[in-house]
């Protein structure tokens, strides 16, 4: 703590010490009060600005130090100087009392509390960034609630304090005038607990209800201002309609159907969407394809002095959709119906609030429902760069498609999928050129992690380019050719194919939204509110068309949420929980993240402590010739509670799934430690990394006291 902090806290001490010490509260009470009214009233009579300056700034004290006896004041303000000019006088005294004591607790707590407990306050910080007026409001209208608890907890909070000061003098204002009128009727009064009966302290709660009431009166009103001009139907054929079958929609329906609501299922295209169809499925099957045929480069790693691989191209493809086969009666139209999923195949658009207009192979239909989310997913995005249109292009939808394989294969960016499929292919023997056009690959994860991944690109033959722009395609003499732009200039690099994974778009084209007026962000995913509510509260969204993250485990995440919501919105809303998002790249190593990283950390100014455990050191690594990478945990200074973990190595994205537990309920480092682990396993990292925070933090003084005893003992 700083000396200002320091002083100012002893100065506040010794204050209230002294209030306490001298017995001031004794002045401070009814029946003394009642006994030097008349003195009182003299004195303010000969010196009226004097005693009302005195008061003023005597109240002004009293409420900063949060001292009993302002109750009393204000009375004797109302015996004093009548109605209406003790209401003027104590409302702006109480309101800067009330913020002096604010910007203190602020000055000598707020740091401290936020760096401790930040991550736990960023949902109650948005809160307050968003309705802390309300809030304040709300409290400061009922007298009964203790204002000094209110003044300090608010100080911890972002609520700026102008806020504060205007909403509190408005708020206080009918319990100040409730004792400002007892004042003026002093004599009547025999104690002071008579001021807030029964009666009216239900006043005040109804009166702190209030504002609660008129925000709920107002959500109706603007609910109906968003819906004037639409016809709702008397009757509804669904409770739930969802567009789309990818993870997001599968979910919804499912929840739907279990919770015995009618809902109907649209799907333009293949159940499963993305993930299975042409996404994490066939990917993963790729990469394990591509794992066994890099055997043939490492033999020596295993006590082989040769290995043979021999494949056809079109025979691992053949597996591939094997293995989607085999996957999708998990979500066929065949298994949701036997659920009571109403599953309809055709392309669907929004006419109304309630009613969806499907295009099917027997014509249009259309159908209502008293809700609709919209799960419509996302596509790879192709960039329009000059000539693309005139070379063969490859995306993650359509690679899957390909009987041969590209020789000359060159791939643009450098995020998970580019770098997953570049390994992939380079580990089939294509030879594979990466573009980026960002210093790294891997830029949302941390550079020691991202340099891993570069290493073990660069070693499976990828010809890694970062800092290079793809320019401009071209077609010379019948060769496709991409022409590159860094600092050392143009590049020219050949090719058959090129393989596009730079990001992707949501899918939200032909759905009706331009005509509802439903937004879109600039990234193209669907402008919702926390509860991923569309600008008509019946209409949400989920999964990669909603966003901010686009993962299969987050659009089944969100879909719990947006199905509830849809169903049950009436009741209860949720707002969507974003705190412990885990993700993975599946390159080899693989790279998992969850929470923060050391980039996160600096950009966010957040102190961490950094926690590193090598896995070169793990027996069952070693073993497996899988000895790369590492676990990194970030904790704050000095505590074991987990803000961060990354993972690169073998099976990452296993190892994760245990910090992803105690990050969610709250598990430090000290319970991992303390929790067995099966020798030999991988899952032992994490262990380790625990008990190298543990290292760290050893208790040296007891342990030197603990030595001297065992020098003793012998």
């Amino acid at each position: 703590m700083s000396i200002k902090k320091v002083v100012l806290l002893l100065v506040i001490v010794a204050l209230v010490a002294g209030y306490f010490i001298f017995d001031v509260g004794r002045f401070l009470s009814l029946d003394y009060l009642k006994e030097q009214r008349g003195a009182f009233q003299a004195l303010a009579g000969e010196y009226p600005v004097a005693v009302l300056g005195g008061f003023f700034a005597l109240y002004v004290l009293v409420t900063a130090l949060s001292l009993p006896g302002a109750a009393i004041m204000t009375l004797a303000a109302g015996a004093l100087f009548g109605f209406w000019v003790a209401l003027l006088l104590v409302s702006f005294a109480s309101s800067m009392g009330a913020t002096l004591a604010f910007l203190a607790a602020r000055f000598l707590f707020k740091d401290a509390v936020q760096e401790r407990f930040g991550e736990r306050l960023k949902k109650i910080n948005a809160g307050v960034e968003k309705d802390g007026a309300f809030y304040l409001f709300t409290l400061r209208l009922i007298p009964a609630f203790p204002f000094f608890v209110i003044n300090m907890v608010m100080a911890l909070t972002p609520l700026k304090t102008w806020t504060f000061y205007w909403v509190s003098q408005v708020g206080m204002l009918a319990g100040t005038a409730v004792y400002v009128n007892a004042g003026t009727q002093l004599g009547e009064l025999e104690r002071l607990s008579g001021l807030l009966s029964p009666g009216l302290l239900g006043a005040f709660v109804l009166l702190g209800l209030f504002p609660w009431l008129a925000k709920a009166v107002l959500a109706v009103v603007q609910r109906r201002k968003v819906y004037r001009g639409y016809r709702k139907p008397e009757k509804f054929d669904r409770n739930l309609i969802v567009i789309g079958a990818g993870s997001a929609g599968l979910v919804s329906a499912y929840i739907a159907a279990t919770v015995k609501a009618k809902v109907s299922l649209i799907e333009a295209d293949k159940m499963g969407g993305d993930c299975l169809n042409t996404g994490c499925v066939p990917s993963k099957a790729l990469i394990k394809s591509a794992s066994l045929a890099h055997l043939e480069k490492v033999p020596e790693r295993y006590g082989f002095k040769r290995i043979t691989t021999e494949f056809d191209f079109a025979d691992i493809q053949a597996r591939i959709r094997d293995v989607i086969g085999r996957i999708e009666p998990h979500d066929s139209v065949a298994r949701y119906s036997a659920l009571g999923v109403d599953c309809i195949e055709g392309r669907a658009r929004l006419v109304s609030p309630w009613e969806v207009a499907i295009d099917t192979a027997d014509g249009e239909r259309r159908l209502s429902a008293r809700a609709v989310i919209i799960a419509t997913g996302a596509r790879p995005l192709v960039p329009p760069i000059p000539g693309i249109d005139e070379v063969t292009v490859l995306t993650s939808e359509n690679l899957w498609r390909l009987d041969s394989q590209p020789r000359r294969l060159v791939v643009l960016g450098g995020g998970p999928i580019g770098c997953e499929l570049a390994q992939s292919f380079a580990r089939l023997g294509s030879t594979v050129t990466q573009v980026e056009q960002s210093p790294r690959v891997l830029p949302r994860e941390d550079e020691d992690a991202a340099r891993v991944v570069a290493d073990a690109l660069g070693e499976d033959g990828v010809t890694l380019l970062t800092g290079h722009r793809a320019a401009r395609f071209a077609v010379e003499d019948g060769e496709q050719v991409l022409y590159t732009e860094s600092r050392d200039g143009e590049r020219r690099l050949p090719f058959d194919a090129v393989l596009v994974a730079v990001g992707r778009r949501a899918n939200t084209a032909g759905l009706g939204l331009e005509e509802l007026g439903i937004g879109t962000r600039d990234n193209g995913t669907l402008d919702l509110d926390a509860r991923l509510r569309t600008r008509f509260p019946n209409i949400h969204g989920c999964g990669d068309v909603a966003g901010p993250y686009q993962f299969t485990h987050v659009a089944a995440h969100q879909a719990w949420y947006a199905a509830v919501n849809a169903l049950f919105g009436r009741l209860k809303t949720f707002k969507a929980d974003y705190r412990v998002i885990p993700w993975a790249t599946f390159t080899s190593p693989e790279v998992a993240r969850v929470g923060l990283n050391e980039d996160d950390a600096r950009a966010q100014g957040i102190p961490v402590e950094v926690t590193r455990y090598g896995i070169d050191d793990l027996d069952r690594a070693i073993a497996d010739g899988s000895d790369r990478g590492f676990v990194k945990v970030l904790t704050p200074p000095g505590k074991d509670r987990i803000l961060g973990v990354t993972i690169v190595g073998e099976a990452a994205s296993d190892l994760i799934s245990e910090y992803v537990l105690a990050m969610k309920h709250g598990l430090g480092l000290n319970k991992i430690l303390g929790t067995i682990h099966i020798y030999p396993t991988r899952a032992e990292a994490n262990k380790f990394a625990a008990g190298e925070w543990k290292q760290a933090h050893k208790p040296e003084k007891l342990l030197r006291w603990v030595q001297r005893f065992h020098d003793w003992q012998r």
